[in-house]
């Protein structure tokens, strides 16, 4: 069953059309709204970029998934800034603060306060992590400019690692639907480890 159905899958040609341009949206529109998976989705494009002829799908793949982390970032960031220089404040600041706890705040402020580039760039890379260390930056009236110089470093590492798994996944498995699971399954256990980690440390 699911071997006729992979035997009527679209062409390259057609993956790329729709895919790539899916994935940009996709992954800008995570950043936005920060309920989309945007790592499985881009460990997935890449397992489907491994079974691929086509050369450099892998790097268009990669370019495409950070240029969009980053566009999503700072436009969220922007965002953000008219809020704190708004009276009235703004739904997306609102909605920062509503997915940042106290605690996690004050850590990124501390830590912020310490390590700019670095701690934008683990911020992308440790799940949940990225929404308090933006709002720490909003808090502390950081220029987008600056934001933005520290911010690029940090979706180029949080593109590469997802992509990682995925051509890992793909490596695996001779049939892209295996790899486009397995790579699911590794972003799943990824992000919850450190849940599961703070979890244990206060218990």
């Amino acid at each position: 069953m699911i071997h006729d159905l992979v035997g009527q899958l679209p062409t390259e040609s057609t993956q790329q059309a729709v895919g790539y341009p899916a994935l940009f949206l996709l992954v800008a529109a995570g950043a936005l709204v920060p309920v989309v998976p945007t790592g499985a989705i881009v460990s997935s494009a890449a397992v489907v970029a491994v079974h691929q002829t086509t050369p450099f799908a892998l790097l268009v793949v990669f370019l495409l998934a950070a240029s969009a982390a980053f566009v999503g970032d700072v436009t969220l960031y922007w965002l953000g800034r008219r809020g704190v220089r708004s009276k009235n404040g703004s739904r997306w600041l609102e909605r920062l603060r509503r997915r940042a706890s106290p605690e996690h705040l004050e850590q990124a402020q501390a830590k912020l306060r310490e390590h700019r580039v670095p701690v934008l760039v683990l911020s992308r890379l440790v799940p949940a992590g990225r929404i308090p260390v933006m709002l720490a930056c909003l808090l502390a009236e950081m220029p987008l400019r600056r934001f933005a110089r520290g911010n690029l470093p940090a979706c180029l590492a949080w593109a590469l690692t997802y992509q990682l798994i995925g051509i890992l996944g793909g490596s695996l498995f001779a049939s892209p639907w295996q790899g486009v699971l397995a790579a699911v399954l590794l972003t799943v256990l990824v992000g919850a480890v450190p849940s599961v980690w703070r979890r244990w440390r206060h218990a």
